[in-house]
């Protein structure tokens, strides 16, 4: 009765706030509007046409045998990355948490954990093109290979697992922290080997947690386009088969029916992730542990574990500083001459460097604010308010995260080129910076949702309605109450947002006109053209930005963000 009478009062509070309710209008109208509109009208396109509701269109796409074929090359890459980089990311994870390391392999692994954040999605494609092509430095001048294909289904899988294993290492190593080591240790101090100790008591804890870790890289794995584009050859995926499908064969429902195969695979996989295994790993790992943990120091495991680690760790580094290098040579790939910055010169002086920098970091830095903030809004409606509607906030602004980019992009032109429903509603978005800035919001947006949630898990409600019982109104508590306490995870969503905007390929390439020079789709276009040091010129360039931006991040949390006394009470 009492919980009822609460919800009763809540919600005549938010009928009597017109700020706020002026703030979930607008919200529901752009979350309808940018992420639900495009995936209906895709489905729209694929079940109606000329003859009315039909399924004409999914029998053709699934009559071509290349598209029985991509599906059938999506699952094989998707399951074997997302096994190969849950494994790779539990060892790492492992290592630093259980076994005693030197500070010098503790950097290495902080290293390769931040290195796929800030550079573009496709940069070890390039570096494994230029490592072990045809014309690849090792392959071709060290081992005197010269009929090395790297191209296709390895290439995609090698590439791939490089990129993602750092994402499940972080995820896990989060996990392993939470362990109880007493556990554990009764079971060592019954006569358990280290390896049935693994086995029996720390592996059937982590096993929800691994679950999560290879269901998030699935889906990234299955989403990629950049990778695939580059490194695939003809091995085709959906993601390269639906842009294939829109650009080369013209064919816009068979690429919207396309898109919708592809979106249900996704969201089968996010579900199961979300809203089974992710609740799951919660429930069984709780808290922190009780004490810290013994390390292992036994040299017969710490120095194998660290040697294979370490030269892991290594090896991605190599293939990141390989960009770098790459930009360098005049010539790549056919012999060593003295290195030259005519290729950095070139970017800005012939291929319209400044103007591809200067409208992407001009484009992401308009969408970052916007994507921190609306974050934020969405998490402080999803956690501090009541009302009927705050299911459907939440589960859309986060459903972008099960989205390939390819399949956003397709309901974008499929949704705007002529207008909302074809009547010419917001037709003039299609093809302006407008419709580039939306989709960089609409892809951040779930990152920053997740983390302002956490955030906002935290914090006591009594500050709030204390600040409303003075007299504040709903705009007043969030500026200067709700917003100072979780500003670490909003300028942190602010970084990461730029980030993601500015490295993003997958939904802007079938998006962008010429109108507007991105770095990434001018990365993709010179590396497809097999003019690799240019390519290389141009991501450098940007790793820099986006690294540069990272740190800008951390030195002002540090000197603005939650101070360290605050942080230690906490």
């Amino acid at each position: 009765m009492a919980k009822s009478q609460s919800a009763s009062l809540d919600r005549k509070k938010l009928m009597a706030d017109p700020i706020m309710m002026t703030t979930i209008v607008v919200l529901i109208a752009f979350l309808t509007l940018f992420i639900l509109y495009p995936l209906a009208i895709l489905l729209v396109d694929s079940i109606y046409g000329s003859k009315g509701l039909s399924l004409d269109t999914f029998s053709r796409i699934f009559k071509m045998r290349s598209f029985r074929v991509s599906i059938t090359n999506t699952l094989k890459v998707g399951f074997l990355v997302g096994i190969l980089s849950t494994l790779i990311g539990l060892l790492f994870a492992y290592v630093e948490v259980y076994v005693k390391m030197r500070k010098f392999t503790g950097g290495l692994f902080k290293v390769v954990s931040l290195l796929p954040v800030v550079s573009p999605p496709f940069v070890l494609s390039l570096s494994m093109i230029m490592l072990f092509g045809r014309a690849g430095l090792i392959t071709r001048f060290l081992l005197g290979i010269y009929d090395n294909n790297i191209y296709g289904y390895w290439g995609i899988v090698i590439v791939q697992t490089l990129t993602f294993f750092p994402v499940c290492y972080m995820m896990l190593k989060g996990l392993l922290k939470n362990i109880d080591p007493s556990m554990e240790e009764a079971s060592r101090d019954m006569g358990a080997s280290r390896w049935k100790v693994f086995t029996t008591v720390t592996f059937p804890l982590l096993l929800p947690g691994l679950g999560n870790a290879f269901l998030v890289t699935f889906i990234e794995s299955i989403a990629d386009f950049a990778n695939p584009m580059l490194i695939g050859g003809s091995y085709d995926t959906l993601a390269t088969s639906i842009y294939l499908q829109i650009t080369g064969a013209m064919d816009k429902e068979g690429a919207s029916a396309m898109a919708v195969v592809l979106l249900c695979i996704t969201l089968v996989m996010f579900v199961v992730q979300k809203y089974y295994l992710e609740r799951k790993t919660a429930a069984t790992l709780t808290g922190k542990a009780s004490r810290a943990r013994m390390l292992i120091e036994d040299k017969s495991v710490t120095i194998p574990l660290t040697i294979l680690c370490s030269l892991g760790a290594l090896f991605v580094i190599i293939m990141y500083i390989c960009v770098p290098i790459g930009a360098l040579f005049p010539t790549w790939g056919y012999r060593f001459t003295p290195l030259t910055f005519k290729w950095f010169q070139q970017v800005f002086t012939r291929y319209h460097g400044l103007q591809a920098f200067r409208d992407s970091f001009v484009l992401s830095l308009i969408a970052s604010p916007i994507t921190a903030l609306l974050s934020m809004i969405i998490s402080d409606l999803v956690v501090k308010r009541k009302f009927k509607a705050k299911g459907f906030i939440e589960a859309v602004s986060i459903l972008a995260m099960a989205v390939p980019g390819t399949v956003l992009g397709v309901g974008y032109i499929r949704g705007f080129a002529n207008g909302v429903f074809r009547t010419g509603f917001l037709s003039s978005l299609y093809g302006t910076g407008l419709i580039l800035i939306i989709v960089f919001v609409v892809r951040s947006l779930p990152t920053g949702t997740r983390s302002g949630i956490s955030a906002l898990r935290q914090i006591d409600k009594s500050i709030e309605e204390s600040a409303y019982d003075m007299g504040a109104n709903s705009l007043k508590v969030f500026t200067s109450v709700t917003l100072p306490l979780i500003k670490d995870s909003f300028l942190s969503g602010l970084v990461t947002a730029f980030v993601r905007s500015i490295t993003a390929i997958s939904a802007i390439i079938l998006l962008v006109t010429p109108s507007y020079l991105l770095i990434t789709v001018q990365i993709n276009e010179f590396a497809e053209k097999g003019s690799f040091s240019i390519a290389c010129a141009f991501a450098t360039i940007l790793i820099l930005i986006t690294y540069g931006a990272v740190l800008l991040m951390n030195l002002f949390i540090k000197f603005f963000g939650t101070s360290r006394k605050q942080k230690e009470a906490d």
